[in-house]
């Protein structure tokens, strides 16, 4: 299994390193910097797509829903 925390992962996108962070701070169970990461991570990937009413229809990639599953499980 690779190491999701993994430095030489390139991060290219601002969603990448966003990603990068929400997966550290799910890491160190810190709920609050985790879901404003979240909030962050969900404009970087929909900010230019659409207007006011844009709706996203596309599955997030698996390591972004995992990192909100982890979230979600952190919570509860």
């Amino acid at each position: 299994m690779t190491n999701v925390l993994d430095t030489s992962l390139n991060h290219e996108r601002v969603s990448d390193r966003i990603l990068y962070a929400l997966e550290l701070a799910l890491e160190q169970k810190d709920v609050d910097v985790s879901e404003t990461l979240t909030l962050a991570l969900e404009k970087a990937m929909t900010r230019n797509a659409g207007g006011g009413m844009f709706v996203e229809r596309r599955d997030y990639p698996e390591r972004i829903q995992t990192a909100l599953d982890r979230l979600k499980s952190l919570k509860s």
